[in-house]
């Protein structure tokens, strides 16, 4: 689709209003500084500057922050499988994705910051790595990136693609160009039908909509770190009842602490695992913790809560998917404060019951799916989810019967890597076999 007089006209309004309020992103950049310092590092990457010569990255992947690049992980492991030689671009927004993705592939893959979606930023970007096909994860809708991507011939595809009927619904005002910028869009591989219609209705040719599920269900759990992780946090942390308060955000930190007040008073030796949502707040929930009178121990302090400790902050990033192994019920958070919710299926994956608030908008389709199944319950407030959880703190049968049925539903569901690679396929760069040779014959450094 070629830009018309009307795309012209919404561009060229749109990106004015960009460049009146770029100097806000400054603003906003030294704000979160404040609390998250990273981000007043490698600004020049938000704005399109490199000082490293451009290079060709074929493969590009656009993941905004963890819980998407956890989301894309098993996607960029099966592109990296398929061409070892050839280095893939992972572009992220926060800090904090930025640390999950050198987390997970180190120097394999290059990292930089997804420029703002102003239109010379956007095109140097383009014009430094060069990319042949991008890839963005879930749902990231920025009208000058899609658009400038059609400008330079670089098919793109929205891959995992997820948006609720309220994210719809804020697409109102900017809906007639960001429906124009989806039809640039090669194909959009969705987590649901619903997902679809709603990229349908917001402006995607229905042709290139489908529905290949959720790559969440294909992230396989290391189970042998698993136990290995599990068994040496019971040899420090003793032999009782544990539950974790996962991806919790500030307006359910009260919430978490009342639970855990009334729990122990049925408890005296739980152990609350307390992982926050981001980073700045695990100095925030410490705090909480030993305001409350607790002695708290932290991951990145003391390593292991002891036999002593009543509250066990999580304040470091990619374990929390093997701390979920570690405690008898999971509490997931951004479900009591109207966030939407957060991963239910991390802690499903590894057998541990879920337990959420009723704010579940941004994962409707599997948290229905874990209910019928059997392995989430949800509460209608703190209080409710309290109730859930002592119920099942209560009975170890109900506990492993919602285990087992997590588990079962995240192995049935799998498959949607299969289907979305199938479906990218044509459009890949074709591996660079004169390069793998070359590492091949490399004599060995060991």
């Amino acid at each position: 689709m070629r830009a018309d007089i009307t795309e012209r006209l919404l561009r060229g309004l749109y990106s004015a209003l960009l460049v009146v309020l770029a100097p806000v992103t400054v603003y906003h950049l030294i704000w979160r500084g404040f609390r998250q310092s990273a981000y007043l590092l490698r600004w020049d990457e938000r704005y399109g500057i490199y000082r490293a010569p451009a290079e060709t990255t074929p493969v590009w992947v656009h993941a905004v922050s963890v819980g998407e690049v956890n989301a894309a992980a098993p996607l960029i492991n099966a592109l990296l499988a398929r061409d070892p030689a050839r280095r893939l671009l992972v572009t992220t927004i926060t800090p904090t994705g930025s640390e999950r993705v050198r987390a997970l592939w180190g120097q394999r893959v290059e990292h930089v910051y997804l420029p703002y979606d102003l239109s010379g930023a956007v095109r140097r970007f383009l014009r430094h790595f060069r990319p042949q096909i991008g890839l963005i994860v879930e749902t990231e809708l920025w009208p000058n990136l899609l658009f400038c991507c059609r400008d330079a011939g670089v098919p793109t595809m929205i891959v995992n693609a997820r948006l609720s009927a309220r994210s719809l619904r804020g697409y109102r005002v900017l809906r007639p160009l960001v429906g124009r910028a989806l039809r640039t869009v090669k194909r959009v591989a969705t987590q649901s039908a619903d997902d679809g219609k709603r990229f349908v209705k917001l402006g995607a040719r229905r042709e290139t909509v489908v529905d290949t599920g959720n790559l969440k269900f294909d992230i396989t759990p290391d189970e042998a770190k698993i136990t290995a992780l599990r068994d040496e946090f019971r040899r420090h942390a003793g032999v009782r009842p544990v539950w974790i308060a996962a991806s919790t955000h500030p307006d359910e930190e009260a919430a978490v602490v009342d639970i855990h007040r009334q729990l122990r008073a049925r408890w005296p030796d739980l152990l609350l695992i307390w992982a926050p949502r981001h980073p700045e707040r695990f100095r925030g929930a410490m705090q909480l913790a030993v305001e409350a009178g607790w002695r708290v121990a932290t991951r990145a302090l003391t390593t292991w809560p002891d036999s002593g400790d009543n509250v066990f902050v999580l304040d470091t990033l990619g374990e929390l998917g093997l701390f979920f192994a570690c405690a008898d019920v999971a509490f997931v958070g951004g479900s009591l404060q109207d966030i939407g919710g957060h991963n239910l299926l991390e802690p499903a994956a590894v057998g541990t019951p879920v337990v959420t608030g009723p704010h579940l908008q941004n994962f409707t389709d599997i948290a229905r799916q874990l209910e019928r199944a059997g392995a989430l319950r949800i509460g209608a407030d703190a209080d409710a989810v309290r109730a859930h959880i002592a119920a099942l703190l209560e009975d170890p049968q109900a506990r492993r019967a919602m285990g087992e049925a997590g588990r079962a539903l995240v192995v049935s569901g799998r498959g949607t890597l299969a289907r979305t690679l199938a479906l990218i396929e044509p459009d890949l760069p074709a591996p660079d076999t004169k390069t793998a040779r070359t590492l091949r014959s490399a004599p060995s450094s060991l």
